[in-house]
């Protein structure tokens, strides 16, 4: 540094950091071995906050606005210089000017493939990428947990940070929703508002806040996106209306046959034969469904299970393998109290048209013997 750069250094009485980018977060205030002159003006303008520190600690902060540096608008500094009466010569000390303003249009994405256990289509990787904003709400916390002792620190240093906890909690959002994989282009925006309170105390910790947090696209491998695409087709597909479709085709291609009159009949002719065969084989298979489907029988329809009364408490409920034990052991006669869903009230057992077989397959009392 030549002698004039050094003297002009020295008669700096104007301390002040003028933003010409857009990236820029924090700015170190250069000066002649730190060096700050008694009553020297300190102007933070608006979007701005001034910190000052002192051999490594954090000091004074300043707001918007325009100070005369001393004593009274240093109260920690001089506390921790030892000033008691003023101070006359030049003092030490690094200034941060903090950008406080909205950083807009960040871009986030996912370096690698996100793997999501699908319910329909099993292991699935996805991607996504989108933009949030950010300011800083806390300059000594950011300072202190960030910044460290760069002289300017810019966007740019902090986005690789700030990309890896979205990511994280974009993982996180995406795991608990559990919403179907084909349904993550219709809730991009619950997906990101559910994100966006999850990255909150993050970016607190940090003394920053998230303003603004979108999700732009959620991508996913080529053929699964062909799946999905002919599992929405199949379901609103009406075979009867495609039958009549293919077979119309047909006829119309036959009919251009350039062989004249005759040529036509043949045409249409082959063009009725070929959809009437189309028309048959798509039958034939939809036959073959339903028998396919109907060949396993319904269920043998079940006697309800009963509870029973016996010695004047509730027992049950019962099946009937149950209560044909209990026939054996004429704990369950005709005449016993029983209840099942569906009835009214207590009825008694050879009253119930399903416990019928159950009587009928015991004996009759003996005879007595005189």
């Amino acid at each position: 540094m030549g002698i004039w750069d050094k003297l002009k250094g020295e008669l700096i009485d104007i301390v002040e950091f003028l933003d010409n980018t857009q990236d820029t977060i924090v700015y170190r205030f250069e000066r002649h071995n730190n060096e700050i002159k008694n009553n020297a003006k300190l102007v933070v303008r608006e979007s701005q906050m001034a910190v000052f520190v002192n051999e490594g600690q954090i000091a004074d902060t300043f707001t918007p606005g325009t100070y005369t540096l001393n004593t009274q608008n240093l109260p920690i500094l001089s506390t921790l210089k030892g000033w008691k009466y003023g101070f006359n010569s030049p003092f030490k000390a690094e200034v941060y000017f903090v950008n406080t303003k909205n950083f807009i249009d960040q871009k986030w994405g996912t370096k690698n493939a996100i793997i999501l256990n699908d319910s329909r289509f099993g292991m699935v990787e996805i991607r996504a990428f989108g933009m949030y904003s950010f300011k800083i709400t806390d300059a000594p916390v950011f300072i202190r947990e960030i910044v460290g002792t760069n002289q300017s620190f810019t966007t740019a240093n902090i986005q690789e940070q700030l990309k890896s906890i979205i990511v994280t909690r974009f993982s996180d959002a995406v795991g608990e929703t559990n919403l179907p994989i084909e349904n993550y282009a219709s809730n991009l925006n619950e997906l990101s508002e559910a994100i966006f309170g999850y990255m909150q105390d993050d970016f607190t910790a940090y003394g920053m806040d998230v303003t603004k947090f979108l999700i732009e696209n959620i991508s996913m491998p080529d053929e699964i996106k062909k799946e999905i695409f002919e599992l929405s087709r199949l379901e609103r597909i009406d075979l009867d209306k495609l039958m009549k479709l293919k077979a119309a085709k047909a006829m119309e291609a036959s009919a251009e046959n350039p062989s004249g009159t005759a040529g036509m009949g043949m045409g249409l002719g082959a063009g009725m034969a070929m959809a009437s065969q189309m028309t048959q084989a798509m039958t034939n298979q939809m036959q073959a469904t339903n028998q396919n489907t109907q060949a396993t029988p319904p269920p043998i329809p079940g006697v309800g299970n009963y509870y029973v009364a016996i010695d004047g408490k509730q027992q049950g409920p019962h099946d009937k393998a149950k209560l044909a034990e209990l026939v054996v052991s004429q704990q369950l006669t005709r005449e016993t109290l029983v209840w099942k869903q569906g009835l009214a009230g207590w009825e008694q057992a050879g009253d119930q048209a399903d416990l019928q077989d159950l009587f009928a397959a015991t004996p009759p009392p003996l005879p007595k013997q005189d």
